[in-house]
């Protein structure tokens, strides 16, 4: 039963672009949301969208902020994974990730920046 409904549910992805428009979408309103704040989105054409922190340890003291204080879980991303000096957010927005989960998202993130005087775009 479960290797059908799997099966099932690979073939109906394969024909359909219904889920993958919507992730496209939401992905696109995230980096606009991000930019407008003046954060620093790294533009890249992956589903994942990288935020720039810059340092390990404020990457995981941000990432631990936001779930203690927001309830918001964010993958900190650090050395070896990215060079030191690059460490940053993978964030992967969803369809199931509506505008207002979004628009929270970048006020606690813009919140977070303030706070700490992190770079920002310019």
């Amino acid at each position: 039963a479960i290797v059908g409904g799997t099966l099932a549910s690979v073939k109906y992805l394969k024909s359909s672009n219904i889920e993958r428009d919507a992730q496209k979408a939401q992905v696109h309103k995230l980096k606009t949301l991000l930019q407008k704040h003046n954060l620093p989105v790294v533009d890249a054409p992956s589903h994942i969208v990288p935020l720039l922190v810059g340092d390990a340890k404020l990457c995981k003291k941000l990432s631990d902020e936001l779930l203690l204080e927001h309830k918001i879980y964010v993958q900190p991303i650090n050395y070896p994974t990215v060079e030191k000096g690059t460490e940053r957010f993978r964030l992967t927005p969803s369809p199931v990730h509506s505008d207002g989960m979004m628009h929270d998202f970048v006020n606690a993130v813009d919140q977070l920046w303030t706070k700490y005087g992190i770079e920002r775009n310019v």
